[in-house]
């Protein structure tokens, strides 16, 4: 369903919305990462919040699958913006984080939600960082899955991973564009977790059918690297913390989640070894656990 908040549309799914007996249930609300919809959220897990009696609540960011698209603000030169950053220079981004954790803020407004368990993975865990830094009163937990402090100096990707995400398809046809997805998801994917081949097909396949939107994940990009004073804010942060990270992530390594939970007062280090930047079932198994637990703690 579309919703208004924070002046734009966005698409949510909400299990009070499917079945209203979830209307009165403890809040979890999920934010996803870079460039993926709320359908790359497992269904397990969305299963396993909701079995525990929790409302599930996830949605499209801005620019992204069905949710409003940023058209009037432009292609952003990536490479322009990647050298800034090296440079110590604060890209012009045409939004920020800041604003992306406002649209999640104007998510739980618009469905009356007071308080919720707020967890991101990726770029969406650096958002439910910001959402926890905005509204403290407002989160009851925070979650923060292969994510990062933001902090300078912490590693970047594998170079092979930086080869596969500046790589282009081979074509714009769908078949092209899955099949560009397919590698660059094994190149973050977790060794050892290899999520078969069909299945990895299959998930990819209905994103780019549902919707696919190259650009809008480039203007995404500019938030991320924009962000650049996040890590020394976390120290704000008053939510009890979890932080999950993969041994073996190359996108981001593992360094930065141990960053982000030495910045965040208290908080808990989850590390998953062999997990890479990807959520296969075996790891997701065990965050919903670790998760369950966190938040079961606050009720």
């Amino acid at each position: 369903m579309k919703i208004r908040a924070n002046g734009i549309e966005i698409e949510v799914e909400d299990s009070a919305a499917r079945d209203a007996s979830f209307a009165d249930k403890p809040t979890v609300l999920l934010i996803m990462g870079l460039g993926l919809q709320l359908i790359a959220w497992p269904p397990e897990m969305v299963a396993g919040l909701e079995a525990a009696g929790y409302r599930v609540i996830c949605f499209d960011n801005r620019d992204v699958g069905l949710s409003t698209r940023m058209d009037a603000m432009g292609k952003p030169n990536l490479m322009w913006a990647s050298l800034q950053y090296k440079l110590g220079f604060t890209p012009a981004a045409p939004y920020s984080l800041s604003d992306m954790a406002a649209d999640a803020i104007g998510v739980l407004d618009a469905l009356g939600v007071r308080q919720a368990h707020v967890a991101g993975v990726s770029m969406g865990g650096m958002i439910a960082q910001r959402v926890a830094l905005a509204v403290p009163q407002r989160v009851l937990s925070l979650t923060s899955i292969m994510s990062s402090s933001g902090a300078k100096g912490l590693p970047g990707p594998a170079p092979e991973v930086l080869r596969a995400m500046m790589s282009r398809p081979m074509g714009t046809s769908k078949a092209a564009m899955v099949d560009h997805s397919v590698a660059l998801f094994r190149a973050i994917g977790s060794p050892a977790f290899p999520i078969p081949e069909a299945d990895l097909r299959a998930r990819i396949t209905r994103g780019v059918e549902r919707a696919l939107y190259p650009v809008g994940t480039l203007r995404q990009m500019v938030a991320v690297v924009s962000d650049k004073d996040r890590a020394a804010l976390l120290g704000r942060i008053t939510a009890p913390t979890l932080v999950v990270h993969g041994s073996a992530d190359p996108l981001v390594p593992l360094a930065c989640g141990e960053d982000t939970a030495r910045r965040i007062p208290g908080a808990t280090l989850l590390r998953i070894d062999g997990m890479g930047h990807d959520l296969p079932a075996e790891p997701v198994r065990r965050i919903l656990a670790a998760l369950l637990a966190h938040i079961d703690r606050k009720h």
